[in-house]
Order: C-alpha cells, then structure tokens, then sequence
C-alpha cells in the first residue's frame, strides 16, 4: 500500500475526528501511560481550529499514533477520505465505520475527558 505525503501537512486532514465508544477507551488508556511531560506538551500545543486534539504540532505527527481511530487508518485510502495531495492513493470503495460515533474529537471530547 502506497504511504500518504503527510510532511508539512500541519494535521490540516486531521479533523473532524468522529470517535466511537471503544476508541475513546483506548485512547484514555494510552493517554493515560503517557509520561506526564510528553502528554502536557501534546496538551498545551497550539493547533489550527477544527484540528485533532492530538494532532502533535511540534513533531508533524499523531500523538496517539499507537491508540488513533479507524478513520484515521483510513483516511486517504478510501473514495470518501481522499486525501488532497495524493488523490490516486484512494481505492474505489467508500469508509463506513464499524459502529455509531460517540462524539467529534475537539467537540465533544476534549483533553478533560482523557485525563
């Protein structure tokens, strides 16, 4: 599978984040064996509005890399997630999630429901 050209993308393609109720589980459990500098750091970091809470700013990368959503393994490999620099990395076949979201990332949850 080719990889997606995400340097200098600044998380731009890194929201809206919908999560379901299992993720949201795991994402706790992984910001919670975090060690507490780097998960302040991740915390505190100024992103674009609309933009993943863990979008890490500093290193150009996710945060919760180990523990992020399905949508976020999919993105840009699916029709309706394409990604705008490498369009031809989509296949012909459209996302669907496996279960209802819970809430938006940076909407309905925010860094006080993982801590």
């Amino acid at each position: 599978m080719e990889s997606l050209p995400c340097k200098d993308c600044k998380g731009m393609c890194c929201g809206p984040v919908p999560i379901t109720k299992n993720e949201r589980k795991k994402i706790q459990k992984e910001i919670r064996k975090m060690p507490v500098k780097k998960r302040l750091e991740l915390k505190n970091q100024n992103r674009y509005i609309g933009t993943c809470i863990f979008f890490d700013e500093i290193n150009n990368r996710c945060g919760i890399h180990s523990a992020r959503p399905s949508i976020c393994k999919a993105f840009g490999f699916y029709q309706n997630l394409v990604c705008f620099k490498s369009p031809s990395t989509a296949s012909t076949k459209r996302y669907h999630a496996s279960e209802p979201p819970a809430g938006i990332l940076s909407v309905d949850f925010t860094w006080k429901d993982f801590t």
